[in-house]
């Protein structure tokens, strides 16, 4: 009883309208929503040179598969320390690991295409993480995130859902990719992970419509067993519908042979990275890296932010330099851990969405990260279909803050729609942002309402478009 109410006391649950065991809960489904990170950034980030694809980390002398194993664990301790400043400096209830996109930038374009080493990329990282600490301790970051266009504020929690919806939708193979329409329809009715989704997630709508506390939790946990008592039954072929856990009749981890826990080789390498590639092009590295971080933890936090009632009237998230410092500091640790950036993940809103509001729901995720380094594939025992149900779920709650753009007004309406479309087509948070960013001082200026731009808000805009350019526009390859 002395520790709960310590915990409630320290935390503030009175304050923030919650108790023990709604953090708890928001801690556990957070934690099943992006679990998934501790086996997909290691694969991304590994060199497989048998495949014949370029990029990635090896290590002479370790097998791809002790290398992944090296990286899963690093992913897990960078996570932990992200996730402990949020719990107990920022005190807000955000899910915090190496970020994708940002690891795919780094092992494919960044290592494989451009012939980076890889300890250079985790140099630029570590230079990107200590610039945002200087400036997340002097106020620019929240002085950069309160430029953002009233319009975009309000815009990033739909095109969060709507972002999240593909993710989940794709997970679950209900969307799949197609060469003429880009996506499409799966093929539902003969795949029977789409049968089990489907099931599943209309099962948890069903739990969420009647007010059942933990319902999200409740469905993806029903959805996994329903999916290993299938494949113990020999309904379903092993490997299919219970993740990585159900291989030839038995509760064991597929294609794992022991957990790799010396990281040694890794940790400390970003060091011997400096000096290994010209000052401009490492400065080009640094800051591509460092733009698209900072708007998608932006990104995510406003819109987040939004979904839980953390911001005010003008739209800005009160202290938000607390957990940009987390993330801060995450990247800056993961950097010399041997892992690529760490950002605030968008599956935070189905802990939030769950009544998670301070910093214990941080504190259980972390946890969880640290119980799962004990055995590491027991992070990824929930199968991806099933955890994502928990992101469709979401996504349709989100789409409730589109109501909050003045729709009447077309410069607010194009900067916040195309915020809201952008987002999830180009799978990107930081680039819906750049749409609505951009959009907005023109389209007041066209409307004659020049006086109503910033001077900070054109400046934005100009940044992104110089962005752009050297992002797509092949300046990197030329300075390499």
């Amino acid at each position: 009883m002395a520790v709960t109410d310590t915990l409630a006391e320290y935390f503030g649950f009175e304050e923030h309208g919650t108790d023990l065991q709604t953090e708890i809960l928001a801690g556990i489904t957070t934690f099943l929503a992006m679990s998934y990170i501790v086996v997909v950034n290691a694969d991304i980030l590994t060199a497989y040179p048998e495949d014949n694809v370029p990029g990635g980390i090896a290590i002479p002398g370790y097998t791809p598969d002790q290398v992944f194993q090296m990286l899963a664990v690093i992913t897990i301790l960078a996570s932990i320390v992200a996730l402990l400043v949020m719990a107990f400096y920022a005190n807000l209830p955000f899910g915090l690991a190496p970020g994708l996109g940002l690891n795919a930038f780094f092992s494919i374009t960044v290592v494989g295409v451009l012939g980076v080493p890889w300890q250079t990329a985790l140099a630029a990282i570590f230079v990107e993480g200590i610039v945002f600490v200087l400036l997340t301790l002097v106020g620019a970051r929240k002085y950069v995130i309160r430029l953002f266009p009233e319009p975009v504020k309000r815009g990033v929690g739909t095109g969060i859902g709507l972002f999240l919806a593909i993710i989940g939708l794709q997970a679950m193979g209900i969307v799949v990719d197609d060469p003429a329409t880009l996506v499409t329809l799966g093929e539902v009715a003969q795949s029977p992970v789409a049968v089990l989704s489907v099931l599943g997630l209309f099962f948890t709508f069903g739990l969420y419509a009647r007010g059942i506390r933990g319902s999200i939790i409740l469905g993806i946990v029903t959805t996994t067993l329903a999916g290993i008592a299938l494949t113990f039954a020999g309904v379903v072929d092993t490997g299919i519908l219970a993740g990585n856990f159900v291989q030839s009749g038995a509760f064991v981890p597929a294609n794992f042979t022991g957990a790799q826990y010396d990281i040694s080789p890794l940790v400390g390498a970003f060091a011997d990275g400096f000096g290994q590639v010209d000052g401009f092009a490492f400065a080009l590295i640094v800051f591509t890296f460092f733009f698209v971080d900072f708007f998608d933890t932006a990104g995510t936090l406003v819109g987040v932010g939004q979904a839980g009632g953390f911001l005010d009237e003008d739209g800005n998230f009160p202290d938000i330099d607390k957990p940009l410092m987390a993330d801060a500091v995450g990247t800056t640790a993961g950097a010399i851990l041997g892992t690529s950036t760490v950002t605030t993940f968008v599956e935070s809103a189905t802990g939030v969405e769950e009544g998670g509001r301070t910093g214990m729901t941080a504190l259980v995720i972390s946890v969880l990260f640290l119980v799962s380094l004990i055995f590491v594939p027991l992070a990824t025992a929930v199968p991806q279909f099933a955890s994502h149900i928990a992101l469709v779920i979401v996504a349709v709650l989100m789409l409730r803050n589109v109501t909050e753009i003045q729709w009447d007004d077309f410069a607010h309406a194009t900067a916040g729609g195309l915020t809201i479309i952008v987002m999830p087509l180009t799978y990107s948070i930081a680039y819906g942002i750049a749409a609505g960013i951009v959009s907005f001082p023109i389209l007041k200026t066209a409307q004659g309402e020049f006086d109503d731009v910033r001077l900070g808000q054109w400046v934005l805009a100009g940044a992104f478009v110089l962005y752009f350019v050297v992002r797509t526009g092949g300046v990197l390859q030329g300075a390499l």
